[in-house]
């Protein structure tokens, strides 16, 4: 990828980021999340965890941080069907250094956006949230390569799985399953507490290491007692995050480019026709 490709993608991922802050729309989701998230916390403040001494809001606020960061996917993946449609890709296509810079762009602008949701979040969510470890250095690092290893998990995939469907009304077959992902991955409660069977699934995926990350960032050191063998276990999250990373790096452009060959302006002018006709 050469650098032409790169200052174009920034260029055009930091365009898109700044739009999403002007429309009213995107605005509303950059806080539809993370308020009804601080409304699931306030009523879990209070409840304690078995013995284990925690508030189970506590125990829950960073696995809902990882869990922000793996829905990226779901947003990749619908902005990318989307733009697909509307012929947005095929304009991408046909510019020199276009597939890339259009991939780079949506990655920056994606991630940039959930940085900013999980800001909205976090930060009442401080004060709403007592025992967190927010006063250490070492915590606030944890927390960025987690985050940020995270993303370049996640967004690929997302890309890839954008590929795949053919119009943004297929979407729900991708988020039903990534809902059933997160809710077996001990985001809204610990792990432990389920079968065998659904920790070792749960271990497949990014989002149980997501959110495990984002405990060993901000918890305290006895909250380990909750987890799977009693341990943070980074290098692990180091493993699962960076062998998605390097999936959906790979399979990323392949599928896109396929995905590409493919489009052409009649393509465009079908999906549009057959959508008209079911507005009709």
């Amino acid at each position: 990828m050469n650098r032409t490709a790169l200052r174009a993608g920034w260029a055009r991922g930091g365009i898109e980021l700044r739009q999403s802050f002007t429309n009213g729309g995107d605005l509303f989701n950059h806080f539809f999340w993370p308020v009804l998230m601080l409304v699931v916390l306030y009523f879990l403040r209070d409840v304690s965890f078995g013995d284990s001494g925690f508030e189970l809001g506590t125990l829950v606020l960073p696995g809902i941080l990882g869990m922000n960061a793996a829905m990226a996917m779901v947003s990749m993946s619908q902005l990318l069907t989307a733009e697909r449609e509307d012929g947005t890709l095929l304009r991408a296509k046909a510019t020199p250094h276009g597939m890339p810079a259009y991939l780079i762009g949506k990655i920056i602008s994606v991630a940039g956006g959930v940085i900013v949701d999980l800001a909205i979040f976090l930060v009442p969510a401080l004060f709403l949230i007592p025992g967190l470890t927010v006063g250490d250095l070492g915590s606030w690092l944890t927390l960025g390569w987690v985050l940020l290893l995270g993303l370049v998990a996640t967004l690929p995939i997302g890309a890839v799985l954008g590929s795949v469907f053919s119009s943004a009304r297929s979407q729900g077959l991708l988020t039903l399953p990534i809902l059933a992902m997160i809710g077996t991955s001990g985001i809204f409660y610990p792990i432990t507490s389920m079968p065998e069977w659904v920790q070792w699934i749960a271990q497949v995926f990014p989002i149980y290491w997501l959110g495990l990350g984002m405990r060993s960032a901000l918890l305290p050191d006895d909250a380990v007692t909750v987890e799977l063998g009693e341990s943070w276990r980074h290098l692990e999250t180091v493993g699962v995050l960076t062998a998605w990373a390097v999936v959906g790096l790979v399979l990323a452009p392949i599928v896109l480019r396929r995905m590409a060959r493919r489009e052409s302006g009649s393509t465009v002018a079908a999906r549009r026709e057959k959508a008209m006709q079911r507005v009709g």
